[in-house]
């Protein structure tokens, strides 16, 4: 049943429940010119979950990442990781900030914001060398990273020369090389071509059967089958709208249409006239009313 309602523990297969990784209560979000980006979001990670933040453009979904990331900081509210309260403050002090930074990784929508350095290699490289690695175990990571992501053959190129698809697996890989236990991605296939979109979702799926824990963060509906154990839906005025099983909430187009990741637009063939549901994310959905 969709309902706004989010369980503070996750059943695992053996009947055990465990505590959410990230915890989010009651938090508000307000630009320094006052615009609000988020309203009262209560939300919680759990371990080995695929959690989809659907949501259209505007809505706050790039905003609640940067939160979860400690790029961002409640204006209201209380951000807990890992069982441990997460705040501008202690996230100053270089040991809370390394052990927070090993948990958690983002990757960004846009890949050139995310991409700087000389070539591939050396983009996989920095986080490790961050983190104070031995540098056989940094060699270590980038091999695993580049083999998991399929991106050994232009581990010698500049990164920005990459295709975009190429640079969006790039961006995961520099990512994973921390080997974050969570992953958030900020509308990880926008701008890809079809071919590219089914790349990293599917590259995303192995990552979640590699151990990963995932959060995905988009208004691309089609992403929602194979991203997602459980979808929150968020409204135009910043908040949760709903949270529901994918099934639940993609078979609820009045839902969809009210938070605008769906529309219809009329048709004409010959006398008659009809309406095609679309979505704003991939391909339209031609299916006929």
């Amino acid at each position: 049943m969709v309902s706004r309602t989010l369980p503070i523990v996750r059943e695992l297969e053996s009947g055990q429940q465990t505590e959410p990784l990230l915890r989010l209560e009651d938090v508000d979000y307000t630009y320094p010119d006052g615009t609000p980006a988020l309203r009262g979001i209560d939300l919680q990670v759990c371990e080995g979950e695929k959690l989809v933040i659907l949501g259209a453009n505007g809505c706050g979904k790039s905003t609640l990442l940067r939160i979860l990331d400690a790029l961002a900081f409640p204006s209201r509210g209380h951000f807990e990781a890992f069982g441990r309260a997460v705040s501008e403050r202690n996230m100053r002090s270089p040991d809370d900030a390394a052990w927070f930074r090993r948990g958690i990784g983002l990757v960004f929508q846009n890949a050139d914001a995310q991409l700087f350095s000389s070539t591939v290699r050396e983009e996989l490289a920095f986080a490790p060398l961050q983190l104070g690695l031995p540098r056989e175990e940094v060699e270590q990571r980038i091999s695993d990273a580049a083999r998991l992501v399929e991106v050994t053959h232009v581990m010698e190129r500049v990164p920005y020369q990459l295709s975009a698809g190429e640079k969006r697996k790039v961006a995961v890989a520099s990512v994973l090389t921390a080997n974050p236990q969570v992953l958030l991605l900020d509308e990880p296939t926008a701008g890809l071509d079809p071919r590219s979109r089914g790349n990293v979702a599917e590259l995303l799926v192995r990552l979640h059967a590699a151990g990963k824990t995932l959060v995905t963060a988009t208004h691309d509906l089609d992403l929602v089958p194979d991203l997602a154990d459980r979808v929150i839906v968020m409204n135009e005025q910043h908040g949760i709208e709903a949270v529901g099983a994918p099934r639940e909430i993609m078979r609820n187009g009045g839902l969809l249409a009210s938070v605008n990741l769906i529309h219809e637009h009329m048709h004409r063939h010959g006398d008659l006239w009809h309406s095609h549901a679309h979505h704003h994310g991939g391909d339209h959905d031609h299916s006929h009313d």
